[in-house]
């Protein structure tokens, strides 16, 4: 059967605002129906690093958390910290970023909850049983809230071709260390250089596979499980982020992670998508490039995999912007493979489909 995905485009007038759109997308998609009295109810999304302008705006977090509250229901905005060390990679920095980027709670209304708490080590194991992980580490803010309403800015992405909802709710909600997990295939191994000889990265590894020596600290290879607690824990970033993996790879292992995200929330979850600003980057950078088509709506649905797809198709029926980084190419069918060729985005897609987080089939249900 098709899922049901609801749209809205950009048109706007006298008493329909696009904050009224998103307001009645919010009750179409039936996202009043699971949220009770007294609920805590989560709106995951991206708080935007310094320097970037893609996210989405405030003002459209602000509608939301009405909609929740009118329904009794107890809101706040909440994200897990970076792996990368940027400005949102602890949570006084992170908080510190998304009050810069407009998100205090005199605009939005909401608390800001920081998931895997001040360092990353706030998380909750999470049983899945896949083929890359067997559990998952999710921040346990968003593990222990009563509902799930993820707001996610569409756009491309380096390593998996788009970011969207299994994007921004898999790695976004995974824990530092499951960040590092997501990211890498390879064990960590300590710059000597650097180390101090802290020894906290002993004290985090669960595998007992760190000891000192001569005041560095040595991974033992035969013991280590690929966790990630030591290369998110060490204060002199001596424990070097791990990159190295396969595009299908890591797209999967973002899916075990969604997987994880929504494994306990009984179908008390939603999604709402903005297809603006579709830059070629994510958010994570300082910077939004020109974005490569023009503004093209705004989605939601109670279905993770539909959403997604019916914003992929919505981007590739636009013509490439002037003065986006695809001018010049031509007439783009596939604007995400054009922009990464050697990453074929649809694995994330079919995989999310054949563990059972939804459908790639969707009705398209436009909203006045």
């Amino acid at each position: 059967m098709a899922a049901k995905v609801y749209f809205t485009d950009m048109r706007a007038g006298f008493k329909k605002s696009l904050l009224d759109k998103v307001e009645k997308l919010f009750d179409m998609a039936g996202m009043g129906t699971f949220i009770e009295r007294k609920d805590l109810v989560a709106l995951k999304l991206h708080f935007g690093e310094k320097g970037n302008t893609g996210y989405i705006r405030p003002q459209f977090l602000r509608r939301i958390v009405n909609k929740v509250k009118g329904l009794g229901g107890k809101p706040f905005l909440t994200d897990c910290n970076t792996l990368y060390f940027g400005t949102r990679a602890n949570a006084v920095d992170h908080l510190q970023t998304a009050v810069e980027n407009g998100f205090a709670y005199a605009v939005v209304d909401a608390p800001l909850v920081i998931a895997d708490g001040l360092t990353g080590k706030d998380y909750v194991t999470v049983e899945i049983g896949r083929k890359h992980f067997k559990e998952v580490k999710i921040g346990s803010a968003a593990y222990h809230a009563d509902a799930l309403i993820a707001l996610t800015h569409f756009k491309g992405h380096e390593m998996t071709g788009f970011g969207g909802v299994l994007k921004n709710i898999g790695m976004g909600l995974g824990a530092r260390s499951g960040k590092q997990m997501m990211h890498s295939d390879v064990l960590p191994r300590v710059n000597p250089d650097k180390c101090k000889g802290c020894d906290r990265c002993s004290q985090w590894c669960p595998a007992a596979a760190i000891s000192l020596r001569n005041k560095v600290s040595v991974v033992d290879e035969s013991k280590c499980i690929g966790c990630g607690e030591c290369t998110v824990t060490c204060p002199a970033h001596a424990i070097d982020v791990n990159w190295k993996t396969e595009p299908a790879a890591i797209q999967e292992k973002i899916v075990e992670y969604t997987e994880g995200v929504l494994k306990n929330k009984k179908g008390k979850y939603g999604f709402i998508t903005f297809v603006t600003n579709v830059s070629p980057d994510c958010d994570c950078y300082g910077w939004s490039d020109a974005s490569l088509v023009k503004d093209i709506g705004i989605l939601a649905s109670r279905d993770p995999v539909a959403i997604d797809q019916a914003c992929i198709d919505l981007v590739n029926r636009e013509k490439v912007l002037a003065g986006s980084r695809l001018d010049g190419k031509g007439d783009v069918h596939d604007k995400f493979m054009a922009l990464y060729p050697d990453i074929d985005w649809r694995n994330q897609l079919a995989y999310a489909e054949e563990i059972g987080l939804g459908s790639r089939k969707y009705e398209l249900i436009k909203c006045d």
